[in-house]
């Protein structure tokens, strides 16, 4: 057994990071400056996008933003799967509309663009597809489905910095909300950012995260505020602060180096893992794409063995060695259930998915050797409880 216990998630960082944060600390600017601004215009070339990117305190903050700029009320219905953050899903019921789950492909837990336009009424306000684990959704019918319908799409991007679709990387197109929370794979502690190819639609983004103001919180030719800023609309504060953006300007220079550390460790668990039935990673879509790994996901299916899910982690726990769940189905959580009315057996793909699935530890640091003591110990969980 492991002497020390081994997370699910652990961020990479330097001490060159640490010294970063510590030379804003000290340079008497450590809320939103320079170096937000530097972490915006980083990541709006890394991705592509022409368009402008806003840096957030958090995803959760960027798509209450984004729903809000896109005006979602009451009456409104918003598509996105049951599978995902249930704060996705949380933002929509407060902005008074109707979250509309869609079903899973039961492999690759994405949803497919023949569910979504199934899913489609004249309430539709949005689509929300979700990149799932660092696999991209199928965004080319999505985007040309919405087009048609005249609704806009949020792509939920938290999994997938550095993920591709068709040659592209997911945030070159459209409108994409990116999370850099610690499990993430580049973190700036909390954060998020909002990039968009549509002008009008970003500067809403910029006032409503800024207290509703007509210029952002750093202007790069001010190096500040201006003292005579007017507010254009009510608004919020979720502008990232320069000691966590600069975090995000050093993590996002090596986020390909990164990623391709946590692809050698998913094949390696992909060759052990090879044969041993009762757990099942994930399929990968057929369409084009590059996968991030930002989590390595599988399904428990040890009923016949005696073993649930649970039991498996706790047993896993038991040999100091972390996993966790990404997600329980949102329309599954009490309030959801309780309040608005959802049950299961709506959607069959997510369920069966839901009750099963569990994260393995991944993420760069690793060695080769934790992935053989990982799949070690699953063998040994498993072999007991026959």
């Amino acid at each position: 057994m492991r002497k020390d216990f081994l997370p699910f998630s652990r961020p990479s960082i330097t001490d060159e990071d640490v010294a970063a944060v510590g030379e804003v600390m000290r340079s008497g600017w450590i809320t939103t400056g320079p170096k937000a601004a530097e972490f915006e215009t980083n990541l709006l070339k890394y991705v592509g996008n022409e368009g402008g990117a806003v840096a957030v305190m958090s995803a959760t903050g960027g798509m209450h933003v984004a729903l809000a700029a896109l005006k979602i009320g009451p009456g409104d219905e918003v598509i996105t799967p049951s599978l995902t953050w249930v704060s996705t899903v949380n933002l929509i019921v407060l902005a008074g509309a109707r979250p509309v789950f869609v079903d899973v492909d039961k492999d690759t837990l994405i949803a497919t663009p023949e569910r979504i336009e199934a899913a489609v009424t004249s309430r539709t306000k949005a689509i929300i597809p979700v990149h799932y684990a660092g696999a991209a959704a199928d965004m080319e019918p999505i985007r040309k489905l919405a087009a048609a319908k005249g609704v806009a799409v949020i792509e939920d991007a938290a999994h997938s910095i550095g993920t591709e679709y068709r040659g592209e990387r997911v945030g070159r197109r459209g409108t994409s909300v990116f999370s850099f929370h610690p499990i993430k794979n580049i973190t700036t502690g909390e954060g998020g950012m909002v990039v968009s190819d549509d002008a009008a639609f970003l500067d809403e983004v910029k006032r409503l995260k800024f207290h509703g103001l007509g210029v952002d919180a750093f202007d790069r030719k001010m190096q500040g505020r201006s003292p005579q800023a007017q507010v254009m609309q009510p608004g919020f504060k979720y502008n990232l602060p320069d000691m966590l953006a600069v975090l995000g300007v050093r993590q996002l220079a090596r986020v390909d180096a990164m990623n391709e550390r946590r692809r050698a460790l998913a094949m390696r668990y992909r060759e052990k893992l090879a044969g041993v039935d009762e757990v099942m990673p994930l399929g990968e879509p057929k369409y084009p794409f590059k996968h991030a790994w930002h989590l390595f996901i599988v399904r428990v299916c040890a009923e016949k063995r005696g073993i649930d899910r649970a039991k498996f982690m706790e047993e896993l726990k038991k040999r100091n060695i972390g996993s966790g769940i990404h997600f329980v189905a949102a329309h599954l959580q009490k309030y959801y259930a309780d309040v608005m009315g959802f049950r299961r057996g709506s959607l069959p793909n997510t369920e069966w998915n839901s009750d099963r699935i569990c994260s393995l530890p991944l993420f760069p640091d690793m060695k080769e050797g934790d992935v053989d003591e990982v799949v070690a110990a699953i063998k040994e969980v498993l072999t007991g409880a026959a």
